[in-house]
């Protein structure tokens, strides 16, 4: 650093206390010496003034936040990667920045550590209109201020005694328009069919035309019937979200009902409403991620997705589902894994967080989905690729567990079809026709026609 007096902004991560600090990996844009420009970014973001006029004292030792690295990515671009709302009075140099942040300044609450990390000092430094908030690192002694989630991947195994492959989650469709008692018989029919847990649209709130009262009283009790027809557990999953001040009347109102697992939009009802509220459940809470892309779709701007997983497990949910694989979703497969891995890595004392990767998924591409996880600690949430399906949601839903049953005995899932109409009938429905292979004849399709039908994606939309 050339400039003494910003000097204090820098630091060797290793003269550093590491239980002290929080890591934070961003990128950013900016005009003039990108050291300079870094110690701003670090003072905004922290002290900002570090000392009393008159005063022999510098505050930054404690509570400075610190640039652990710097590297400049490219230089003497003549432009931002985005209309800052001004032209740049000189040369623009893209950054990568590692900064620890004394977590004293801000405590074990999340809306306190979001305005530091990601407010007006971080997206209004002086001269660094484009900033990224890539990546966020917590030390176990900060962690263990809160609790995560209450059950975790092994404990929402255990609920549905579920332990050698993925868990199969349905969107009930259509999400919006039905009444109680249509949506309840569909919700048990995908049951019946081999659905593990059927659940509310993100968008299903309690309304005048579907209220949460009487919908959860019927889906109850169409989960103990589909779990004595079937003799295994089953999931109904209920869509809470909702001003914060009624979360918990709504959480004791449909657990009363038979839910026994809840569905909470992360961002739109923020997450320390999330967090008082995991307080409360004594059930799974499971996260959706409205409100998500808007802050992170840019490359070179907002908050990258993976740091709304990691806040999502922190904050205690125990399953977390986020955009998923392929081109519906607008998000790369390598942002996909590394969401799924930041549910599944080790966190200090914060358990695992189920990752649920979906959108316009059904039983095709649910070895997509497995062959990108890696493991079978996954969900797979189809909404049309059940409740679609040609011949109904018990057959969508058996569909799916065919599909699986291909898979984990190594067998080409469209060979397996060929022996079971309805995932045969979900290949036909579903696969878009640049997808679709030569289909060898077979009992229900003598002619080996590659059939298409008019419906050619499932998923939640």
């Amino acid at each position: 650093m050339k400039n003494a007096e910003w000097s204090g902004f820098f630091a060797d991560a290793k003269t550093l206390d590491p239980d002290a600090y929080i890591t934070l990996d961003y990128s950013f844009e900016c005009v003039g010496a990108p050291d300079l420009a870094a110690a701003h970014f670090c003072a905004e973001q922290s002290t900002a003034q570090w000392r009393r006029v008159g005063l022999d004292e510098d505050l930054r030792p404690r509570f400075g936040a610190r640039v652990l690295d710097l590297e400049v990515v490219d230089s003497g671009r003549t432009a931002f990667s985005y209309d800052a709302g001004r032209r740049p009075d000189g040369p623009v140099s893209a950054c990568r920045v590692r900064v620890a942040h004394p977590h004293g300044n801000f405590g074990p609450r999340i809306p306190n550590l979001l305005s530091a990390v990601c407010g007006e000092g971080t997206f209004f430094a002086p001269g660094i209109p484009v900033v990224k908030l890539l990546d966020i690192h917590f030390p176990d002694a900060y962690l263990a201020a809160f609790e995560g989630p209450r059950f975790g991947v092994q404990g929402f195994r255990e609920l549905l005694d579920i332990y050698d492959r993925p868990i199969f989650f349905g969107v009930i469709k259509p999400n919006i328009g039905l009444p109680p008692e249509a949506f309840s018989d569909l919700g048990l029919e995908s049951w019946l069919g081999g659905l593990d847990v059927a659940k509310d649209d993100e968008m299903l709130a309690d309304t005048p035309w579907c209220p949460l009262a009487q919908r959860s009283a019927l889906l109850g009790a169409a989960r103990q019937r589909a779990e004595s027809e079937t003799g295994v557990p089953k999931m109904y999953l209920a869509n809470i979200t909702d001003e914060v001040d009624r979360m918990v009347e709504l959480h004791d109102l449909a657990v009363a009902n038979g839910a026994n697992a809840l569905l909470v939009n992360a961002m739109p009802v923020g997450l320390s409403g999330v967090r008082m509220l995991r307080r409360h459940a004594r059930v799974p809470l499971i996260a959706h991620f409205p409100f998500i892309a808007p802050f992170s779709r840019l490359e070179h701007f907002g908050i990258h997705t993976r740091v709304f997983t990691k806040l999502q497990r922190l904050a205690g949910f125990d399953v977390i589902i986020m955009p998923g694989f392929g081109e519906r979703m607008h998000t790369s497969d390598d942002e996909v894994r590394e969401n799924v891995n930041a549910c599944l890595a080790p966190m200090g004392p914060i358990k695992p967080s189920l990752p649920v990767p979906g959108g316009s998924d059904w039983a095709g591409t649910l070895k997509r989905v497995y062959d990108n996880v890696g493991s079978t600690d996954f969900g797979f949430v189809p909404g049309r690729g059940v409740f679609g399906h040609p011949m109904g949601p018990r057959a969508g839903a058996l569909s799916i567990r065919q599909a699986w049953d291909a898979i984990a005995a190594g067998v080409d899932v469209d060979a397996h079809a060929q022996h079971h109409a309805e995932l045969s009938a979900a290949i036909r429905a579903f696969r878009p026709p640049a997808d679709a292979p030569a289909v060898a004849p077979s009992a229900d399709n003598p002619a080996g026609e590659n059939r298409t039908g008019e419906n050619r994606t499932g998923g939640e939309r």
